[in-house]
């Protein structure tokens, strides 16, 4: 496969996997969760071309690693992000002291009067490093890179669980908590 088939690929599966899988006639179980076989079957019947090889080979070659498989390859779910109801059985965990969490410019109003909302998702997701902080605000335009004082915010009893591809998450962050760049 291509790197831009594998892309293609990818943000179909994100789109199915996170937010609507009725686009393929497919449902996600309580924790996300769908059957390799069927998934595949749906994408071919939509004009994905899909066997169980290359779905391996667009898992593995994820930059992100957004999705995971089950053990035995039978099932498949998205690792975070989603729009739809499901529970990933996430622990909560002790974060590092410092997250950080990309954006762009002009969603700073917002945030320095809110804070930082999960919105649609079920959390704001949070970077361990400021690199992939903004790798993620580049995403969607002039980015910058919000640092937030995790440790202060965890031992105030706010929780934070992280997702099986590192991605830290939090149901919110108080302005309070919040380092905006000078």
């Amino acid at each position: 496969m291509t790197p831009k088939e594998t892309t293609r690929i990818s943000k179909f599966l994100s789109l199915i996997l996170r937010h609507k899988p009725e686009t393929i006639d497919i449902t996600l179980d309580k924790e996300g969760w769908v059957e390799t076989e069927l998934l595949i079957k749906k994408l071919n019947q939509q004009g994905v071309s899909l066997t169980v090889d290359k779905l391996k080979s667009v898992v593995e070659k994820n930059n992100k690693k957004r999705f995971s498989f089950s053990d035995d390859f039978r099932k498949i779910r998205a690792n975070q992000g989603h729009s739809i109801e499901v529970d990933l059985k996430l622990e909560e965990k002790v974060p590092p002291p410092t997250l950080y969490h990309g954006t762009i410019f002009k969603n700073l109003e917002s945030i320095r009067k809110q804070g930082l909302l999960k919105d649609q998702r079920h959390h704001v997701h949070l970077s361990a490093d400021k690199e992939t902080a903004l790798q993620v605000g580049m995403r969607y335009g002039k980015p910058i890179v919000l640092t937030i004082d995790s440790k202060r915010m965890h031992s105030d009893s706010f929780p934070f669980y992280q997702s099986e591809n590192g991605v830290w998450l939090a149901d919110h962050v108080p302005l309070l908590y919040i380092q905006f760049p000078l």
